[in-house]
């Protein structure tokens, strides 16, 4: 058997693949993007850099499928039933993602964004895109239930969820760890009404 054939039937392993994302994103939540090397994620990962190249061939690819596979966390879809429902998962989903560590996270990634087209693009595949598609559908289900009439531009709802939310975690001023689990979720459930209005919604259930 050729070498060539060996590689070919040797399966990648996934657990070293997630070892070395995790890595990833704990080396850049600690410090920085601009001081991330690959030698200090292969050390936190437990592997050599070589094995982190086979991988990826670039710092920039592996931090962008790190925040991919990150993002991908954050995008369950429950179907409560309701459209009050299901909007109030999602704000509490998005205000989990904007706090604590998940939100030291994306906070870092998005700076970075500013100097990588290739991770501002990442970033819209990844956390944009999804909270869009979420709301559309959410609405069109709210529409097939009768609980609403047809929404015009429903492509745009999903921009009323990141940018009241961008704007309360990451561009009001908070002391640091002030923002807990509890005081996310209130937030969220106080910018329902107003998504509720927004997608012609007239009561609470």
């Amino acid at each position: 058997m050729t070498g060539a054939a060996a590689r070919r039937g040797r399966p990648r392993d996934a657990s070293r693949d997630r070892a070395l994302l995790d890595a990833t994103l704990a080396v850049l939540t600690e410090s920085g993007y601009a001081t991330l090397t690959t030698a200090a994620v292969a050390a936190r990962a437990g592997v050599s850099t070589a094995t982190l190249y086979r991988r990826w061939p670039s710092k920039e690819a592996l931090v962008v499928d790190a925040a991919a596979a990150y993002a991908k966390e954050l995008t369950a879809q429950p179907d409560t039933g309701t459209l009050e429902g299901d909007l109030r998962a999602l704000l509490r989903d998005k205000a989990a993602s904007l706090t604590g560590n998940e939100g030291g996270v994306l906070r870092t990634l998005i700076g970075e964004a500013a100097y990588s087209t290739s991770l501002a693009e990442a970033l819209v595949k990844a956390f944009m895109l999804p909270v869009r598609r979420r709301v559309e559908e959410i609405t069109q289900r709210a529409v097939d239930r009768g609980e609403i009439p047809p929404v015009e531009h429903a492509d745009l709802l999903g921009d009323l969820v990141i940018g009241p939310m961008m704007s309360r975690f990451f561009l009001t001023p908070l002391p640091p760890n002030e923002v807990d689990a509890a005081t996310a979720a209130e937030t969220a459930d106080r910018m329902l009404t107003f998504l509720l209005l927004a997608v012609g919604h007239k009561g609470h259930s």
